[in-house]
């Protein structure tokens, strides 16, 4: 009951916080949440400080850290969450005074640096499967290349601590100095890095009769190169988004990416780099690289080099990790290994704050691993990855090829219009894809308008051919993710042509007359069992292009019946058993 009441002071506290780093002018925040958190650590360390009796001065901050004056307001709320934390175990108030400082550092700012801190729960079971692997906490050398707060760093230290009770304290805490490390970019997170690290071995150091020594290393992580034999695990939850690497390190890199970079694809490149021949590689990561056409040299690379042994989806899109909607995973590499098969399983937070974790069974990569990893994302789609992993069949196979709408439209505002004219033709948004299957053109958004005149040197944009819309953006929340509709040719031959948005996917035939019919392969798509293996397969929001091209389809030879059915406008239930027979999860 303590405890939850101090939970709810810190949560309550929070707000407060935002509130009062918002009123600060937008060149002070940071400086500002800098000072609030330095506040409150100063309060936990207090108070841990009169429990335990140390007498233990707090760690001075970095000298070119700028802490300003805080108000009588300010400093009574954070001393008011230190105290809170204080009352929790060690990881919790680690991870409470860290998400007090991202929650109050400047959004774009957070977003830069992709900084967001890691649930306890999270950490220690990432920390099982990194054991799970084979690593031994009693000798293994251990670094977070992204240290943030110490949410990896103070666990991994109480493992390595509890495995060493049999020695010498002073013995036992130069071990873990010289086998645990971090990196961080961020002085201050750095420095509260260190500081949650020596609560965290209080006990020890008081035993050992010695502060902790320096375990913490302030520097870029990308710049580093590997040091001796490397480690024997590299652990953490890395940031991401993209990042304009410099030439150097672009070039560093190189082999991991393909376009844009993405920080925690680099980060995982720089994982292998860091880590022993058979070392263990351990990330909180989103599950974007799964899939997305950017990753498929980072999956080309962990597979030759150090393929996943065990991958945990998180089911919760909100509220695991604050302030972020992406979904994520927890997932352990083994360099040297071969043997292109895992197991899977999916991960709650319990509101105990436990874990609940279900098995989904085992996975194998595919035969070119650039390509889409298949893998079931709910315990109901076990069976379906089964069936579907070998089928050999694509989109190209049915003769279509898959492109995103050509008009950006607030790139192209003045040829919106409200009216037609000569000249203009009908703007096809993503709202006119029915989730019936139904092609509807429409234009009812703010700032949508429904016809486009292009210019000159816009003809580009214009679509003179049927082909089928399925929309770019929908969440794993909605009943579906693929949602489709074939765009009519008699549209197309009353109006001349239209232009697509693009938040729509265009499906179009590569040469001539495809293989499947518009008609058919809409109702494929729209289907039930199509829509849960793209799950198997996507990794975001997006519906990309890249992915609907990897999408595992039945031989378009066996599509005659079902093609028959939606000339004949049957009903849905009839198509859907028919897709079940096609994909082998139905009788005949």
């Amino acid at each position: 009951m303590l405890k939850a009441s101090s939970q709810s002071l810190i949560d309550s506290g929070y707000l407060k916080a935002r509130q009062l780093v918002s009123a600060s002018q937008p060149d002070d925040r940071l400086s500002f949440a800098r000072a609030m958190v330095f506040a409150a650590v100063s309060a936990y360390w207090r108070e841990v400080d009169a429990g335990l009796r140390w007498n233990w001065n707090l760690p001075d901050p970095p000298t070119d850290v700028e802490l300003p004056q805080l108000s009588m307001e300010a400093e009574l709320l954070a001393s008011s969450i230190g105290v809170a934390a204080a009352k929790l175990d060690q990881m919790r108030a680690g991870y409470a005074l860290g998400v007090l400082y991202t929650a109050m550092m400047p959004n774009t700012l957070r977003a830069k640096a992709g900084a967001y801190y890691t649930p306890p729960a999270l950490c220690e079971r990432l920390l099982d499967m990194a054991a799970e692997s084979g690593i031994e906490w009693r000798s293994a050398r251990v670094l977070d290349p992204a240290c943030g707060g110490g949410a990896f760093l103070s666990p991994v230290a109480r493992r390595m601590a509890a495995c060493l009770k049999d020695c010498d304290a002073r013995e036992a805490l130069q071990s873990i100095e010289q086998r645990l490390c971090g990196f961080e970019i961020d002085p201050f997170s750095a420095w509260m890095s260190q500081v949650l690290l020596e609560v965290t071995l209080s006990d020890l150091c008081h035993e050992a009769e010695k502060r902790l020594g320096q375990v913490v290393r302030l520097c870029d992580s990308l710049e580093q190169n590997p040091e001796g034999e490397g480690f024997d695990l590299v652990v953490g939850n890395p940031p991401y988004g993209r990042i304009g690497l410099p030439p150097r390190l672009r070039d560093k890199f190189r082999r991991s990416l393909f376009g844009h970079a993405n920080l925690y694809g680099v980060f995982t490149d720089q994982a292998l780099r860091l880590a022993k021949q058979d070392g263990v590689i351990a990330y909180v990561t989103p599950t974007s690289f799964l899939a997305g056409e950017y990753f498929k040299a980072l999956r080309g690379l962990l597979c030759r080099e150090a393929p996943p042994k065990r991958i945990e989806f998180i089911e919760e899109r909100k509220g695991v990790f604050n302030g972020v909607l992406q979904e994520t995973l927890l997932a352990t590499y083994k360099r040297g290994d071969s043997s292109g098969a895992g197991k899977v399983s999916f991960i709650s937070q319990r509101q105990n704050g436990g874990i609940a974790r279900t098995s989904a069974g085992a996975f194998k990569l595919p035969k070119d691993p650039r390509q889409p990893w298949l893998m079931p994302r709910t315990p109901a789609q076990r069976g379906l990855v089964g069936q579907v992993g070998s089928l050999p069949y694509r989109l190209a196979d049915y003769g279509y090829k898959v492109s995103t709408g050509p008009l950006v439209w607030n790139r192209h505002k003045p040829g919106l219009k409200d009216r037609p004219a000569k000249g203009r033709y009908p703007l096809v948004w993503a709202e006119s894809v029915r989730p019936d299957g139904e092609f509807s053109f429409r234009a009812e958004k703010r700032n949508h308008k429904p016809y486009f005149e292009p210019k000159d040197d816009e003809r580009w944009v214009v679509t003179e051919f049927p082909c089928v819309l399925l929309q770019r953006t929908t969440a794993k929340e909605q009943n579906r993710r693929l949602i489709a509709a074939e765009l009519p040719a008699d549209f197309i031959k009353k109006h001349g042509a239209v232009v697509i948005e693009n938040h729509l996917n265009m499906i179009k035939p590569l040469n001539g007359t495809p293989k499947v019919a518009p008609a058919t392969l809409t109702a494929l798509l729209n289907s039930d069992v199509v829509d849960q293996v793209f799950r198997c397969i996507n990794g975001s929001v997006a519906v990309s292009a890249y992915e609907l091209s990897a999408l595992p389809l039945p031989p378009p030879d066996d599509l005659e019946e079902l093609d028959k059915l939606v000339s004949e406008r049957a009903k849905r239930k009839k198509l859907e058993r028919m897709v079940e027979r096609l994909y082998g999860n139905g009788s005949n």
